[in-house]
């Protein structure tokens, strides 16, 4: 386990009591300067936090974690970009798994599930040059103290809702920032098989059946069979046919279950 004061990640903390977007700041912190790898900024209240797909990420002010952090993972080929994902993932795991009494999973790409429920989302932007990587912001919300969410929202939770109880942001803030150096370091001595296998085991649904729907409203059941190094979903179908799908190419309705 890796010491605080060793920390890299966190090590230059940013925080503001609102902002529009930490990603956003991110992107336009790197725009003007270099900040130093692991740069991580932190706002009590974001006001327009994003999601996958520009979907908005809902937070009440002060309640939760929702932070961006600055990598430059320029070791990692493009083509294994969906690397840099899992380590993420399994970041934000690590740490709604240490309070969470209930089984926690990883729903592809990005969401973090206690049980059937949404703990916390991530959302990476990459920034690619010719050469390859040129920089990451990798934006964190994690839902903790909030107890009441908007009714439009399908699923959420959060560790007070888990647990009941109360925690302090700053020491979870330190936590995450030393989980995701670790995985990142993980990365970055290339152990890509470890970290896949590790995603895999916490995958979401996986070699369960559920319920699919494609853009055009076409829905068909099939069974979650694992993720390419592409990063795509597969998932096989009638007859056992194996399709591959990116994240706007399909979406899940309701929950995974075995086959009867």
């Amino acid at each position: 386990m890796l010491k605080k004061n060793t920390l890299f990640v966190g090590k230059v903390l940013l925080e503001f009591p609102a902002l529009p977007s930490t990603n956003l700041y991110a992107s336009d912190l790197l725009s003007k300067s270099k900040p130093s790898e692991g740069t991580v900024i932190s706002a009590a209240h974001q006001t327009e936090g994003r999601g996958q797909i520009g979907s908005r990420w809902e937070s009440q002010p002060g309640q939760n974690i929702t932070l961006s952090v600055i990598l430059y993972p320029r070791f990692l080929p493009v083509a294994r970009q969906f690397s840099l994902n899992q380590a993420v993932a399994l970041s934000v795991r690590d740490l709604v798994a240490r309070y969470a009494k209930k089984p926690v999973y990883v729903k592809w790409p990005n969401d973090i599930y206690v049980e059937h429920r949404k703990a916390a989302g991530i959302l990476i932007q990459n920034t690619l040059g010719g050469s390859g990587f040129q920089s990451s912001v990798v934006g964190l919300g994690v839902n903790v103290n909030q107890e009441v969410f908007p009714p439009g929202l399908p699923n959420p939770t959060s560790l007070k809702l888990e647990t009941g109880l109360s925690y302090a942001l700053p020491e979870l803030i330190g936590e995450l920032c030393q989980s995701l150096e670790h995985r990142y370091l993980q990365l970055k001595e290339g152990q890509l098989k470890s970290l896949n296998a590790e995603y895999l085991q916490f995958l979401y649904g996986l070699g369960q059946y559920a319920l699919f729907e494609r853009p055009g409203g076409e829905q068909f059941r099939g069974r979650i069979a694992g993720v390419n190094p592409d990063g795509l979903l597969l998932v096989s179908g009638a007859e056992g046919r194996e399709e591959s799908f990116q994240l706007k190419e399909i979406r899940m309705l309701g929950r995974p279950e075995k086959s009867k």
